[in-house]
């Protein structure tokens, strides 16, 4: 019998990566959580965001739509399950407006913001429905793509968006 912990379980269904940012978790949140900005750096780098809407609260919704330098678009939407000002944002795919489910749920984000002397310790977690879920993830290149993604919204929050 094979019987994983609760911790090793949740790894191997876990994408994760962090980056010390030097900005205030304040800023980063902002950047995160209102559209004008998110549409800023939301995707890999020569990707821009066409669409990108937001109702921030726990049941809002959340849906953005990237568009790549030959013109085909990649929408997501989901639902923010959970959301403290300014340390945690989580939201989902499994379910669209109205708290309807998705017809293929891929994933849950989990985006913390730890403060660390003025800087902010940013870790993006995506939690997958299974191990070949977060595998498929993981070979699309999500490492790359957020990783990108995640240059992109530190050049925002410490060249370009004021205080």
């Amino acid at each position: 019998m094979n019987v994983l912990s609760p911790r090793a379980q949740v790894a191997e269904h876990e994408l994760s990566l962090s980056r010390l940012i030097d900005a205030p978790r304040t800023k980063v949140f902002r950047a995160w959580t209102e559209p004008h900005w998110l549409a800023q750096w939301w995707g890999p780098h020569g990707m821009t965001t066409a669409v990108c809407e937001m109702e921030l609260w726990v049941g809002g919704l959340f849906r953005t739509v990237m568009r790549g330098p030959d013109g085909s678009e990649f929408p997501s939407q989901g639902v923010f399950l959970d959301i403290v000002a300014p340390e945690r944002i989580v939201f989902t795919d499994a379910f669209g407006p109205g708290w309807v489910p998705s017809a293929k749920a891929f994933m849950t984000a989990i985006i913390t913001l730890d403060n660390i002397h003025d800087r902010t310790l940013y870790t993006a977690r995506a939690l997958h429905w299974s191990a070949a879920d977060r595998m498929a993830h993981e070979e699309m290149g999500f490492h790359r793509g957020w990783g990108e993604s995640l240059d992109r919204l530190v050049d925002l929050v410490t060249r370009r968006m004021p205080d």
